[in-house]
Formats: structure tokens, C-alpha cells, sequence
């Protein structure tokens, strides 16, 4: 009698991978979409687009006269408020970054009286208020009603002048806004240096740069997509910060509105016309800032880095081709 395997289970095995084959094979049905219905993004739209209209609303049955508003932004004192703005905005600005570099190359040092002086300018000038700066610049003369440059200790004087006729109003408030935006410069450049990797600076040292082509060939290029960012904000700042200045007189914005004011008494037409030209000198620095940003960026972004380093790279790898580096010995 002739015996084999059961049938029924050869049968069923190749069924199965027979049908596992054909299910692998066949079309995969996709689930259905469900379209999203947003009903958060309308929602708030409508909220905003409301909040607008009724903005828009309760500012025109405002006791203003708005037909005025456009005689006051060209009016000769605005502009000479204006003028005045953007001259100290740019003086204290400049003033600031300059003696910012000096106090953060003095903090980077090795030289421990460099590093406490620049520590102690920037904790000093950081710590008082703004507008405490430009009070006490403008009442130096209570303190030093002369002021005088000569040989100390001795009789011999060069310059004698009164405090008041050094200290004006510009003066004072310029050196109230430059001395505080050069601490935290000093701070912004100091970041800028440090993030530049030290690699390449040992690498331009091995090729015998000095300190001074080191910090505007290699360091200053690269650190500036680190500064430029934080400076531009704080110019914008600075832009604002003028209006302090109007507590001592001098002829700004914010003093040439006021100063319109008091005698029309249109106080908020006056105001209006210098928040427009603050927002308009505001827009034009943040568009310098992001083409300025932008340069920087794609310099940086290029292939092999900023020229300076490609360029040292190149000098280093040539220089180790010809002879290898060896450590020197005290």
C-alpha cells in the first residue's frame, strides 16, 4: 500500500504563500484624507480683523485733528528735531562702537590692569540709568565750574574754560548715550571675539602674523555676523533713546513736538507727527541692518569660508608641505 504525505497540508501551505504573494502584489489602498477645517486660524483672524476695525474706529471719533498731522511732519522745527535725532542718534552711536572695541580688546587681554579697568568702565557705565548719565553731565559745572588741562601739581595751566560753555546740551546728552552704549558694545564685540574658533588663529600665528593683521584679517570678519545683529538693535534703540534727551533741553522729536504744543496746544496732532518720523528712521535702520546682516552672511556662507581664511588655510597647508611643524622648545 503506497504511502506519502498528506495532501491536504502540501495544499495548504503553498495556498498560503501563494495567497501572501498575491496580497504583497495587489495595490495598497490608501486611507481616505480628511480635510483639515482650521476653525482655530479662522477664529482668531476674525478676532484680529475685529480688534482692527474697532481701533481704526475709536480713532477716528477721536477729538484729533488729522488734516493737521501732515503740516506738522514737514514743519520747520520737526525736521529740525528730526535732524537733530539722527546727528546724536549717529555721533553717540559711532562714539560707542569705537571705544566698545577698545574696552573689549582691554577685557581680552593679558594684561591684568587692562582687564579690571575695562571690567570696572563696563560695570560702572552698564549700572547707571541713561537718562541719570545725562543729568549728571549736565550738572558737572556744580561740581567743576572750570575746567582746566596743564602740568598737575604745578601752576602751569594750557586750557582754562567754563564748564558751561563745554558742556551743552548736546554735549551732555551725547556723552550720556555714547558711554552707556559703549559698555554694552564692549560686551557685543567681546562675544563677537570669542566665537571665532581658535584653530585658525593659532594657524595664522604659525605662519608669523601678528596680532594686529590676526584681529582684522581672521578675527574681526568672522565676528561681525556675531556684532552686527545686536549693534543694529541697539542703534534702533539709540534711535528711541535721544527722546531722553528732552529733559535737558535739547531740540529733538519728542522737544520739537512739545515745544509746537505748547503754544497751538495740539498736543497729540504734534506727537502723532513725530511717532510717524520715528517709525520712518526706525524702518530705514532695520533695512541697512538686514542688507548689512545679509552681506556678512553670504560672505561667510561661500564655499571654504571668508576669503581670509580660505586664504590662510591654503598658506598653512603650503607651509606644512614644505616643512613640517615642530614645537618649539623653551
Amino acid at each position: 500500500m503506497a504511502t506519502g504525505r498528506p495532501t491536504g497540508a502540501g495544499t495548504g501551505a503553498g495556498a498560503d504563500v501563494g495567497d501572501a504573494t498575491r496580497a504583497s502584489s495587489a495595490p495598497r489602498q490608501l486611507l481616505p484624507q480628511v480635510r483639515l477645517k482650521h476653525w482655530g486660524r479662522w477664529i482668531s483672524a476674525a478676532v484680529i480683523v475685529v480688534l482692527l476695525v474697532a481701533l481704526v474706529y475709536g480713532a477716528s471719533q477721536g477729538d484729533i485733528s488729522y488734516r493737521d498731522i501732515p503740516y506738522y511732519l514737514v514743519s520747520p522745527i520737526i525736521l529740525q528735531g528730526l535732524v537733530g535725532t539722527i546727528v546724536l542718534a549717529v555721533a553717540a552711536q559711532v562714539s560707542a562702537i569705537v571705544i566698545g572695541v577698545v574696552i573689549a580688546l582691554m577685557r581680552i587681554s593679558k594684561n591684568p590692569v587692562a582687564q579690571a579697568f575695562a571690567s570696572g568702565y563696563t560695570w560702572l557705565f552698564r549700572g547707571l540709568p541713561v537718562l541719570l548719565q545725562i543729568l549728571l553731565w549736565y550738572n558737572l559745572a556744580l561740581i567743576f565750574p572750570r575746567l582746566q588741562l596743564g602740568v598737575p601739581f604745578t601752576d602751569v595751566v594750557f586750557v582754562d574754560v567754563s564748564t558751561n560753555d563745554i558742556m551743552t546740551t548736546f554735549v551732555a546728552a551725547f556723552l550720556g548715550l555714547a558711554l552707556n552704549e559703549s559698555a554694552y558694545m564692549a560686551e557685543i564685540v567681546r562675544a563677537g571675539l570669542k566665537s571665532v574658533d581658535r584653530g585658525q588663529i593659532e594657524a595664522a600665528q604659525s605662519i608669523g602674523q601678528t596680532p594686529m593683521q590676526r584681529m582684522s584679517r581672521i578675527v574681526l570678519p568672522q565676528a561681525m555676523r556675531i556684532i552686527i545683529p545686536p549693534t543694529g538693535n541697539d542703534f534702533i534703540n539709540m534711535l528711541k533713546g535721544t527722546a531722553m534727551a528732552s529733559v535737558i533741553g535739547y531740540l529733538e522729536l519728542i522737544k520739537a513736538a512739545n515745544n509746537i504744543a505748547s503754544f497751538n496746544l495740539q498736543v497729540m496732532e504734534t506727537l502723532i507727527a513725530a511717532a510717524i518720523w520715528y517709525m520712518v528712521i526706525v524702518s530705514v535702520a532695520s533695512v541697512g541692518q538686514f542688507y548689512l546682516e545679509r552681506g556678512f552672511d553670504r560672505q561667510d556662507r561661500r564655499p571654504g569660508g571668508p576669503p581670509n581664511a580660505r586664504a590662510l588655510r591654503r598658506r598653512v597647508a603650503a607651509d606644512l608641505g614644505r616643512a613640517p611643524l615642530v614645537r618649539s622648545t623653551p
